[in-house]
């Protein structure tokens, strides 16, 4: 046992620098929040004085918005894209994991060959689809893919730990005269839970961070989410580095708390997707 223990503070005191140097860019992010723009360039981590005027000019930047305005936009967003990701997902991987029909081996090799398809190759169709509709400068080209299966990742995702279900259960709420739907809701669903988590944190993770489709479908400034209001930084004549250094550090909070407590269920997710199936 005492030499378990010891074996372990050995790992740990050898990871400790590694896990410095890994952080230090995020320390020095801290403490450039609270410089003023002409100590940036200083080698020192912390500034001399500290400028809290830097979180409240930044906040209140313009006068006709704050950034709890960007806020508000960007969380109402993710919730929908969080909603429909996880929902279809665990929907169409349930039908490709457990239902019989006619071409679905097809379907799911076609389903993972869009994996392969650059991103880049779709945006102009796309974006002439949106247009057209009349759905440009609004969430709806943002939220709306999200509820058409959620991403072939996910699918693929929830498709290998529903195939790691024995399908005894089905069987047994079957004789019990359950429906395919109430297999999916009374069984599938709740086992397969981890996946859900991992697919709704990524989900969330990949959309609040997808500046390039916000700049291309969102132009009024009411609509901005938090990635196009700290662009608004840069486009000023002059760039207030401390202001923009200490938004950008509130908008990756939302992120990390959400990341540390579902960081059970999405290790968990990860873990034991490869060994399913």
């Amino acid at each position: 046992m005492r030499s378990e223990k010891l074996a372990a503070f050995r790992s740990h005191l050898i990871l400790l620098p590694f896990s410095l140097l890994m952080l230090y860019p995020v320390i020095w992010w801290v403490g450039a929040s609270f410089k003023s723009t002409a100590e940036l360039g200083e080698p020192s981590l912390w500034p001399t004085v500290f400028m809290w005027e830097n979180y409240t000019n930044g906040w209140n930047f313009s006068p006709q918005f704050t950034f709890a305005t960007f806020f508000a936009n960007t969380l109402m967003m993710e919730v929908w894209n969080v909603i429909g990701g996880v929902a279809t997902a665990a929907l169409v991987g349930y039908g490709f994991g457990r239902l019989n029909f006619k071409l679905r081996n097809f379907w799911f090799s076609i389903l993972l060959l869009t994996m392969m398809l650059p991103a880049q190759v779709t945006v102009v169709p796309q974006y002439i689809l949106f247009n057209k509709l009349g759905f440009t400068d609004s969430y709806v080209p943002l939220v709306l893919p999200h509820f058409f299966g959620g991403g072939a990742f996910f699918v693929f995702l929830v498709v290998q730990f529903v195939r790691g279900i024995p399908r005894e259960l089905d069987e047994a709420a079957q004789i019990d005269g359950a429906s395919v739907y109430g297999i999916f809701f009374r069984i599938i669903a709740p086992l397969i839970k981890p996946a859900l988590v991992t697919v709704g944190i990524f989900t969330f993770l990949w959309s609040w961070d997808d500046f390039f489709s916000q700049l291309l479908y969102l132009s009024s400034v009411e609509k901005f989410t938090v990635g196009l209001a700290l662009r608004m930084f840069i486009d000023q004549f002059e760039v207030q580095w401390g202001q923009l250094l200490a938004m950008s550090l509130l908008s990756v909070v939302p992120s990390a708390i959400l990341f540390f407590v579902a960081q059970k269920h999405f290790v968990e997710g990860i873990a034991t997707t490869g060994i399913k199936g």
